[in-house]
């Protein structure tokens, strides 16, 4: 049977085609302020894993053909909340990102990244849904395979190039990051800028994040070394319990323009990154 391999709570599920979940690797993380702020769990269990991607199939129709595209901002300093903003102001020409039933997606549509990405992470596999992939097409989006719902920022990359676009948001899990290196010699023998979204980077090795230097900007998550590694590199943090580090001037611009868009007060202050508070416990 088809299934969705997703990387949740530091634990490996597939969610099949008739909507059953298999734990295939346990959840390694046992509290997460993410988890508590969005859901009220102060303790991350198997079971209140399991239920929390059957509440995300129930309410939000995730991994199934009756998907919803939520557009409204989600998180504060999420990477499709980022994108969007930045698309919306003309920062960024297009993103690439991925999407359950889809595959790797390109859209130049803010509210189609921020109704992909706004509650799906760390997606390893997928397979393709004939509804979901409509959806996308009809709102301005490109799939990279209709036929394989590949996973692929690379090859989605070059496609974005060949297709005209210059300015260029590519979501990448950390489990890939060795794509970050091929899409920065692809880059620099182009007219091109890629700009490079790191996320679900809980359980990436020691070698994964040294690879995270040469992106722009990059989501702790429950990881040790992006915080021992990345976070020392950052010319800009946001966030502290689950932080986001920023290595690049143009990932700063991001940023400082998407805080814009935040309605609720800010505090602002020089320090050394990282800055840091308790977050997910344990961090690996």
């Amino acid at each position: 049977m088809k299934y969705h391999l997703i990387r949740h709570r530091g634990g490996l599920f597939k969610i099949y085609e008739d909507l059953s979940i298999e734990v295939v690797e346990e959840p390694r993380i046992k509290y997460c302020p993410a988890v508590e702020f969005g859901y009220g769990l102060k303790e991350i269990t198997r079971e209140n894993a399991i239920e929390n991607l059957r509440f995300k199939i129930e309410k939000y129709g995730l991994f199934t053909p009756n998907r919803v595209f939520d557009s409204k901002l989600f998180v504060p300093f999420g990477a499709s909340e980022i994108i969007s903003t930045s698309l919306r102001d003309g920062l960024l020409d297009v993103s690439i990102t991925v999407c359950d039933g889809a595959g790797s997606v390109i859209t130049e549509n803010p509210d189609l990244v921020q109704g992909i990405g706004a509650r799906l992470t760390g997606i390893v596999e997928t397979f393709p849904i004939k509804e979901t992939i409509e959806y996308i097409e009809s709102n301005g989006g490109i799939v990279l395979d209709r036929e394989t719902a590949k996973i692929d920022p690379y090859e989605t990359f070059k496609k974005a190039v060949e297709l005209g676009y210059r300015k260029i948001a590519v979501t990448v899990a950390g489990f890939q990051s060795e794509t970050i290196k091929l899409i920065r010699e692809y880059e620099s023998k182009s007219d091109v800028k890629a700009i490079l979204f790191i996320v679900c980077n809980t359980g990436v090795s020691k070698e994964e994040a040294l690879n995270m230097l040469d992106a722009d900007l990059v989501w702790a998550s429950a990881s040790k070394y992006v915080r021992e590694i990345v976070g020392p590199k950052s010319i800009l943090q946001i966030g502290l319990s689950i932080p986001v580090f920023i290595l690049s001037k143009m990932g700063k611009k991001l940023v400082l323009n998407h805080l814009n868009y935040i309605e609720y007060s800010l505090v602002i202050f020089r320090v050394k990154p990282p800055y840091l508070k308790k977050g997910p416990e344990p961090l690996i």
